[in-house]
């Protein structure tokens, strides 16, 4: 997998915000597939040398996207992809 040469910590763009946007280049690439379980905050954390709020924190901007959804207690997965009809219902309205 990555290192934390993944991330620039100098960088004007907060760690976590760099974590979610490797990550989901990742999901876009299909890696992993819809419904399949995204890597947990531990392994974020290896995998990045990050805290674990770091990591928390950039599950929560993909959440927030729509891209995973977390069941408590078990982790998060990777969402199936939006429709078209639905992306349109998203877009704003003019």
């Amino acid at each position: 997998m990555g290192s934390s040469s993944e991330i620039d910590p100098r960088a004007p763009e907060p760690p976590y915000r760099q974590i979610a946007a490797v990550l989901e280049r990742e999901l876009r690439a299909g890696t992993p597939g819809p419904g399949k379980a995204v890597p947990s905050e531990k392994a974020l954390t290896e995998r990045f040398g990050v805290a674990r709020n770091t990591a928390r924190s950039a599950l929560a901007v993909l959440r927030d996207k729509g891209l995973i959804f977390t069941v408590p207690g078990r982790g998060s997965y990777v969402a199936e992809p939006a429709s078209e009809d639905e992306r349109q219902d998203d877009a704003p309205k003019a």
